[in-house]
């Protein structure tokens, strides 16, 4: 499928999300054959834009593939300063978040927010595809609550505002991320646009991801917590699908060095005190992955938590990460 001009390797990508699809991790996803992914979202007001977290969050240097940055905002001047901005600093393309369901972005009429007002969240689409010269997509939610379900309405009029691509979460605002994905209900906004159209929501296999596009039509699937601990996933579920575009699944050694890659990448970017504390998150997904898998024990689970994600300093972490995949491996050793 295309994005613009822009031809993708396979259907499977990974999901934009906030504190997590930093530069390490989009790297060694596209790296590993997820044929998309996109930065977390970033502020649209200029304060924010020139925050030091916000410079992390749109870093790009030495990034491969294509570069998408998601922006969101409420005020439509604002939303296409900073789509110029980031393309301006090598964005390819722009995404507009209209599907966040966190408080503190709602609060502020931005995120999901917008579907309640869609005279408004056309406006911002409207004047972000205006400032660009790049494709703009559109990450949206089934609607605010089950009583207006519009993401149809939405996607047709952002289509015709021109926007390239649609993404739809099967959940509405005020589900969070309670109950079960609703892969069905994505089909009426299929029928509505002809642009490509996304599924997100639940992804966690690859036989969720052919579910996924049966039922809702989409032409592809983003792979969101599907992914906690394991950057490989949706490079997996595009082989698995898609023979020849993604990577096979990692053995127990090669997910150990593809993890301590991550680290160093993240210490790279972030610095080693903050690098430390924000590579805990995936550390504690990749060890919980062990687990699920009868790799280690319940008491080997919780002794490594205990052990290394509290642990400031790195090489131990390091050293304390080798040890456990040793364990997982039935003590056969790693190379150092």
């Amino acid at each position: 499928m295309n994005i613009g001009p822009h031809i993708l390797s396979n259907p499977f990508f990974l999901a934009p999300m906030a504190g997590l699809t930093d530069r390490p991790l989009r790297q060694l996803c596209k790296k590993l054959g997820a044929g998309y992914a996109v930065s977390e979202m970033v502020g649209s007001q200029p304060g924010m834009r020139t925050t030091r977290k916000t410079s992390r969050r749109i870093n790009q240097a030495g990034e491969a593939g294509l570069i998408a940055v998601q922006i969101v905002g409420a005020e439509p001047r604002m939303m296409g300063q900073a789509a110029a901005c980031n393309i301006d600093q090598g964005a390819q393309i722009i995404d507009i978040n209209m599907g966040c369901p966190a408080r503190q972005v709602t609060g502020g009429l931005s995120g999901s927010a917008l579907m309640r007002n869609l005279d408004h969240a056309i406006t911002l689409v409207e004047a972000t595809v205006g400032a660009t010269r790049v494709p703009v997509t559109l990450k949206m939610r089934l609607g605010w609550d089950e009583r207006s379900l519009n993401a149809p309405e939405l996607a047709k009029r952002a289509e015709v505002a021109g926007v390239a691509m649609i993404t739809v979460h099967g959940r509405t605002r005020c589900q969070f991320y309670t109950g079960k994905a609703d892969w069905a209900a994505i089909r009426a906004v299929r029928d509505k646009i002809k642009i490509p159209l996304v599924a997100n929501g639940d992804c966690a296999s690859a036989s969720d991801a052919k579910a996924m596009m049966q039922a809702s039509g989409a032409d592809a699937v983003m792979i969101g917590r599907g992914a906690y601990g394991r950057p490989w996933w949706p490079g997996v579920v595009a082989e698995q699908l898609h023979a020849g575009t993604g990577c096979a699944e990692p053995t127990l050694a090669q997910e150990l060095n593809i993890l301590l890659q991550q680290h160093e990448e993240t210490l790279r970017l972030y610095g080693a005190a903050l690098g430390n504390k924000t590579f805990r998150k995936h550390l504690g997904w990749a060890l919980g992955r062990l687990f699920e898998r009868d790799l280690i024990s319940a008491e080997q689970l919780m002794a490594a938590r205990a052990s290394l994600l509290g642990q400031p300093n790195n090489d131990t972490v390091r050293h304390g990460l080798r040890e456990v995949y040793d364990v997982a491996l039935g003590g056969v050793g790693l190379a150092a």
